[in-house]
């Protein structure tokens, strides 16, 4: 049973209350207090992930304009004594299906995707150049490598939630990292192209400059897998969807093929490339929907529901174009 402690510092005139705030509120399974000062306490409370969501929504309703008031968030990896709890209802448990880590702590992690640092371009460049060199030796193992640092995934897996959140800034921060990221990893393998000598017929060139209604399918599937492990906390899953969605095989190969001279291969591993984009985007915004996953304020979710619902049109308006594509290609050309 994964467990998050909350701790929250207030005025000490709000002792009693947050007393009988916490005492009767069955999502509570354990609080206590320490004095930081005269004026102050510090509340700790244990609570489920799942849970965890909505008792901060609570806290923050009741104390968040207190002028000393600081609400902090920690993942709790052992407690003794165990914490035990009563069998679940039916309800309790199609909540839980809906819950995952709370709104502030996947906002915190990832927030952090967004970053355009010396740190991400960085990533980008040494990533770039490994895919790029993988693909050119028709070495599995070494875009497996490239695969796995997967330095895309972040800012389009913000990008969805920014969208479902209504959060034009961390959008804007997504949308600038995405942006830079792939225009610095298409420039490369585009230079490399046109340094070296670049044989189309390479296997791993042949298996990324063509795309099927199978790839489609793929990026649907593991961008819904790479949501779900941002909101379970599940770092293993992540690395496997990272391997299987990784965007920068893709990238790399029409920059290369494009520096090289072939065309009409470039436009066609661009197009793979476009569809894991979005794959990610679609299914990050429906996993993020489902899973209840909204701004505090009412006025906010009512803005971000409409934004999901129009991202979610503009994805699937997208990948309808490009099914219609496939099947042309596939039966009359």
């Amino acid at each position: 049973m994964a467990l998050r402690l909350i701790e929250m510092l207030i005025p000490v005139e709000d002792q009693n209350f947050v007393e009988e705030l916490l005492e009767d509120d069955p999502e509570v399974m354990d609080f206590w207090y320490d004095w930081v000062s005269k004026k102050q306490i510090l509340v700790k409370i244990i609570v489920t992930v799942e849970k965890s969501q909505s008792v901060l929504d609570k806290l923050q309703d009741e104390f968040s304009d207190r002028s000393c008031f600081r609400l902090l968030l920690f993942e709790i990896k052992a407690t003794y004594p165990v914490v035990e709890t009563e069998e679940k209802k039916d309800e309790d448990k199609e909540e839980s299906k809906k819950s995952g880590i709370s709104r502030e702590e996947l906002y915190a992690s990832i927030g952090d995707q967004t970053k355009f640092s010396k740190y991400y371009v960085l990533l980008i460049t040494i990533s770039s150049i490994v895919a790029t060199l993988g693909v050119l030796r028709n070495d599995i193992a070494v875009i497996i490598g490239a695969m796995v640092i997967a330095p895309l995934f972040g800012p389009n897996i913000a990008l969805s939630l920014a969208t479902t959140l209504a959060d034009y800034e961390l959008g804007r921060k997504a949308m600038k990292a995405n942006l830079l990221g792939i225009l610095i990893a298409f420039s490369l393998a585009f230079v490399i192209g046109m340094l070296l000598k670049v044989d189309p017929e390479i296997p791993q060139i042949v298996s990324r400059s063509s795309l099927g209604l199978g790839d489609i399918v793929l990026a649907l599937a593991a961008g819904i897998a790479g949501a779900i492990a941002f909101t379970r906390s599940l770092l293993e899953p992540l690395i496997g969807v990272m391997v299987a969605l990784a965007l920068l095989p893709a990238l790399v190969t029409s920059g290369l093929l494009l520096g090289s001279g072939h065309v009409y291969m470039s436009i066609g591993a661009f197009s793979l490339f476009f569809v894991n984009l979005i794959g990610i985007n679609l299914a990050g915004v429906v996993t993020f929907v489902a899973q209840g996953i909204r701004p505090r304020e009412w006025w906010a979710a009512d803005k971000a529901k409409k934004a999901s619902h129009q991202a979610i049109v503009i994805w699937i308006t997208l990948l309808l174009l490009l099914i219609v594509m496939i099947i042309y290609t596939q039966y009359y050309v």
